[in-house]
C-alpha cells in the first residue's frame, strides 16, 4: 500500500473530489498542498469522478466508467458501483496503448497501470484512489491524502475545490506550459488533460512540471 508522508503546510486542505485519471491539475493540488478527498457528497454526473481525457489521433478523447446507483439518486460517491461486465477496461486500455504507445515512457509505465485494467474492482471510489495512489508513487509525490467523514456543503477550515476542476469549465486565464506530445503536430498542445498524458510523455519530469503550475 502506498504511503503518503505527513507535511507541514500553513494553507487549509483543500477539499478535492475523487477523479478517475485526474487531469493534470488536480495532480498539482495534491503535489503542493495537503488534500482531503470528499468521500459522502451524492454523486453527481457528468464529472471527472468516473471520465478522464487523453490525447488521442483524433485529439482530445473522453473514457467514461460506467457505473450504477445502488440507492438511486442518493448514492453516495463511495458507494457507486461499477458496471464491469460491459468490459470497459479493455477499451480503456486498448485507448491509451493506441494514444501513448509512441510516447516516451508508455513502455516504461505501462506494466505499473495494465494491472487495473482487468476488471478487479467493483466499486468506483477504491479504484480511483488505488489508481491515484499508484501514479502519485510513480510520479514520486508524498502528500498527505485523507477522506471526508462527514459531507458538509459550506466546508470549515477547508479550501473547498470539489467543483473547481470539472469538465465543462474552460481554463482560460490559467496557464500549462506546453510539453511534447504525441499527436501535437496534427491538433496543437491539449492542455490539462489526464495526468497519464504528462506521465507518458515526459516521465520522470512530471514532478517538476507540476511545481510550474499555479494553484488557488
Amino acid at each position: 500500500m502506498f504511503y503518503f508522508a505527513p507535511m507541514t503546510t500553513a494553507k487549509p486542505p483543500v477539499l478535492l473530489s475523487i477523479a478517475y485519471l485526474p487531469p493534470i491539475e488536480w495532480f498539482a493540488y495534491l503535489q503542493n498542498c495537503e488534500v482531503i478527498l470528499e468521500a459522502n457528497e451524492t454523486y453527481p454526473k457528468q464529472t471527472y469522478r468516473n471520465r478522464c481525457y487523453i490525447y488521442a489521433e483524433k485529439g482530445s478523447m473522453a473514457l467514461s466508467i460506467p457505473v450504477t446507483k445502488p440507492n438511486g439518486n442518493h448514492t453516495l460517491t463511495r458507494d457507486i458501483r461499477i458496471l464491469n461486465e460491459k468490459k470497459w477496461y479493455l477499451k480503456h486500455w486498448r485507448a491509451i496503448q493506441a494514444a501513448y504507445e509512441a510516447s516516451p515512457y508508455f513502455l516504461y509505465y505501462k506494466d505499473d497501470l495494465k494491472g487495473f485494467y482487468r476488471g478487479n474492482y467493483d466499486v468506483l471510489y477504491d479504484f480511483d484512489r488505488q489508481l491515484i495512489s499508484r501514479i502519485a508513487e510513480l510520479i514520486g509525490i508524498q502528500s498527505p491524502l485523507r477522506f471526508t467523514e462527514t459531507y458538509q456543503k459550506e466546508p470549515v477550515d477547508l479550501q473547498d475545490c470539489r467543483e473547481l476542476i470539472h469538465p465543462k469549465k474552460n481554463y482560460e486565464g490559467k496557464t500549462f506550459p506546453a510539453y511534447i506530445q504525441v499527436f501535437a503536430d496534427r491538433h496543437g498542445f491539449i492542455p490539462n488533460l489526464s495526468i497519464l498524458d504528462l506521465l507518458f510523455n515526459i516521465g520522470p519530469e512530471s514532478k517538476s512540471y507540476l511545481n510550474t503550475l499555479p494553484i488557488d
